[in-house]
């Protein structure tokens, strides 16, 4: 009987171990080849993001990428070197299906491309009769009517009107005004990295649209595309040309804290298990201020409320495989973020760039060997034996001169080793034959593995370009205390309420804090990831009343969530 017990655990643990291998896990930002640009200094980018849903694959395009992605998860993407979408090297592209195929139009175009198979390149330019237009995006209602909205300026509201797709996409609706600028109420319109240069306005751009039930939800990017505060404000509505009205709780999403910063320019969208999703702008702005990544965030729709969750969202997540509520489930993977601040040496460091640079979680930051040569290697210590899952090398493309027109773009290759002494290593990576041209990928480990010491080595020699990496971040669970309920919490509204500061008891064992703020206690959704132990942000809304909260984290977990303070 013992022996049949034993049996059946044996086998329950191991379908248990099945499906969790079985998971699609990922993190943010997406592992892209993103491009690198043609001229200025060299760099990656890609932005102003659109993802469908066609013919059971998911298609992605952003600007100024020479092509585009598809990917049958949503987080293993492959790359299509476009010759046929001859706008592809514009700005802010408006996609949508229409009849069985796919309808591309880019900013400031009058020429509009059509596909029914775009996995083969196979793209068409038709008829289309309107001027060109600053961040156009496409949205057809439930009963098959079609509409045009634009808007991407410091000064000019956003406008849409409803047009023809059967002639030439003409307009058969007058424009109408629909979102204005409102920087003297809305917070998160100021412009500014911190929304604080009050001497010049933010930019309301990027418009898009979903309809959810009876209300129609018109988004919009501010306040610019280059600040950690680059997040995405949202209007409702009962009609899909308005009026509309500024949601409470708004925005819609944002993402001013963590290892990467920012929820821009983007767009909604489904899986094909009918989720919800947002696309968006993700910021790195250190080589120049137009460098960007992807993300994208779970998201949901409550008779006239919405929210995009993006906290914790550049830690590792589930991809869901069914229909779920976003609003209850919860799509982490319950992986701890092990480096932070941890102890780092390397083979070699440029000056302005040493060791500890890879384990500070600021993606605008980076560790830069003094050199590209094979053997180049950068080595964490935690301290302490931690359980290891998953490891994610964001690489930084220190001093490379690549430029998008060559042929030959840089493939990063190397291994990883792990130790529990800093003697004996063993390989748990081996990316030393790596032809995928990938900077973000979440590498998940066979088996969770006890260690100490993690040792990343360059096993492919740059002739142009050093052995560089933003951040080498870990994940899996350490052993110790989780933090405590944050106590000592203050916020002060000023005179401009638009701006709250915050401060709080510091935690000795606590990582990080997430404040997160709402208009009620059941919708505390927005949140922002702060180090230390105060903080100030200028994103609010002046006429709402919100509802704040703070939790800690660490290496070993998340505290409990404070009782909700009500700030006037």
């Amino acid at each position: 009987m013992k022996k049949f017990l034993f049996l059946i655990i044996l086998i329950i643990t191991c379908e248990v171990q099945a499906q969790e291998q079985g998971k699609i896990i990922m993190s943010n930002p997406l592992n892209l080849s993103y491009r690198f640009q043609t001229d200025g200094v060299c760099r990656r980018e890609a932005a102003d993001p659109v993802i469908i849903l066609f013919k059971d694959q998911y298609y992605l395009f952003a600007s100024h990428s020479s092509g585009y992605w598809h990917s049958s998860n949503l987080r293993d993407w492959y790359y299509i070197e476009t010759k046929t979408l001859k706008a592809a090297e514009v700005w802010a592209p408006a996609v949508f299906v229409y009849k069985g195929a796919i309808y591309y139009l880019g900013m400031g175009e009058s020429r509009i491309y059509k596909s029914t198979n775009p996995e083969a390149d196979e793209w068409e330019e038709v008829k289309y009769e309107l001027r060109g237009l600053g961040d156009p995006a496409f949205f057809q209602d439930n009963d098959g009517r079609v509409y045009l909205y634009y808007g991407c300026s410091d000064n000019e509201l956003i406008r849409g009107f409803e047009v023809d797709p059967e002639n030439s996409f003409r307009a058969i609706s007058p424009e109408v005004d629909l979102i204005p600028h409102s920087s003297d109420r809305l917070g998160w319109e100021v412009f500014g990295e911190k929304n604080e240069q009050y001497d010049k306005k933010g930019w309301n751009e990027a418009p898009c649209i979903t309809r959810q039930g009876d209300y129609y939800y018109l988004m919009y990017a501010t306040p610019g595309t280059e600040f950690t505060s680059y997040c995405t404000g949202v209007y409702t509505a009962r009609n899909p040309l308005g009026p509309y009205t500024c949601m409470p709780g708004a925005p819609f999403a944002i993402k001013p804290g963590g290892f990467i910063t920012g929820a821009g320019h983007g767009h909604p969208f489904k899986d094909r298990y009918g989720n919800n999703w947002y696309v968006g702008t993700m910021i790195v702005s250190a080589k120049e201020h137009f460098e960007r990544r992807i993300g994208i965030f779970p998201a949901y729709y409550q008779d006239g409320y919405a929210h995009a969750i993006t906290d914790y969202t550049d830690f590792p997540f589930i991809l869901p495989e069914k229909k779920v509520d976003f609003s209850r489930y919860n799509i982490s993977a319950d992986m701890n973020l092990l480096s932070y601040g941890k102890k780092m040496k390397a083979s070699s460091s440029l000056e302005s760039h040493t060791a500890a640079m890879a384990a500070d979680e600021n993606i605008k930051t980076w560790w830069s060997a003094a050199s590209g040569k094979i053997g180049e290697w950068l080595e964490m210590d935690l301290g302490t034996p931690m359980e290891l899952s998953a490891i994610q090398v964001s690489f930084a493309d220190e001093s490379f001169q690549t430029y998008r027109r060559d042929k030959v773009i840089p493939i990063y290759q190397y291994i990883i080793e792990a130790s529990l002494d800093g003697i004996k290593w063993k390989t748990i990576v081996d990316r030393s034959q790596n032809t995928k041209d990938q900077i973000y990928e979440l590498v998940l480990l066979d088996k969770v593995i006890k260690t100490r010491f993690v040792r990343i080595k360059n096993k492919k020699e740059f002739a142009v370009g050093n052995f560089s990496i933003a951040d080498m971040r870990l994940f899996g669970k350490a052993k110790g205390k989780t933090p405590q309920i944050v106590t000592g919490l203050n916020i002060n509204r000023g005179k401009d309420r638009r701006r709250i500061a915050f401060s709080w008891t510091k935690q000795p064992v606590a990582d990080g804090y997430i404040i997160r703020w709402g208009i009620s206690p059941e919708h505390i959704d927005n949140a922002v990831m702060v180090r230390g132990s105060q903080a100030e942000f200028g994103f609010f809304d002046c006429n709402i009343s919100y509802y704040i909260t703070i939790e800690a984290f660490n290496e070993s977990g998340k505290g409990k969530q404070s009782n909700p303070i009500k700030i006037d």
